[in-house]
């Protein structure tokens, strides 16, 4: 994967991330550093000075860059919406979404405990999630720790289903 070589570049030799971006940009993704710039909002003072070594990366612009390189890498049925949820709310769900003209897959991820969540939200924004859909009661926590979108699914016709069912036993 490119995001491998940018981190093995990294960790190979000083200035080992640059020559990586760069043979990366020319070669797999076939963009200019402008054209990198605009599909990713990163800086193109910010990226030049880093490309010709001018200044190193910190952790946060290295983690945008590994992000934007996933993204504009992926084939477009790799790209996916997580869902974290429970094996049971998992059952109902589809495979994928159409977003606009594009079908973006849907990739489950099952959990049992809050913590499970807060894992899996974290694999799912490293194994290159689009946007994370979970429990609201855990959504709050995983948006301050990613990078990527949120969403909390609200039940409320399950809720009043619920209560429908319940009604007879109280």
């Amino acid at each position: 994967m490119p995001d491998k070589e940018l981190i093995s570049g990294m960790l190979r030799e000083e200035g080992g991330f640059q020559k990586a971006l760069r043979s990366l940009l020319a070669n797999e993704l076939q963009m200019t550093v402008n054209e990198f710039c605009l599909a990713t909002g990163i800086s193109q003072s910010t990226m030049y000075k880093i490309l010709e070594e001018k200044r190193e990366p910190n952790l946060r612009t290295i983690r945008a860059i590994i992000k934007a390189v996933r993204y504009l890498s992926a084939k477009p049925d790799e790209r996916f919406i997580a869902i974290i949820a429970s094996h049971q709310v998992l059952q109902t769900i589809s495979d994928s979404v159409k977003v606009g003209n594009k079908d973006i897959n849907l990739r489950e991820y099952p959990v049992t405990t809050m913590e499970d969540a807060i894992i899996s939200a974290v694999m799912a924004e490293r194994d290159g999630a689009l946007a994370i859909v979970c429990a609201p009661i855990i959504a709050p926590t995983i948006e301050r720790i990613l990078k990527i979108p949120v969403s909390p699914v609200i039940p409320r016709e399950s809720i009043f289903e619920a209560i429908e069912r319940i009604k007879g036993d109280i």
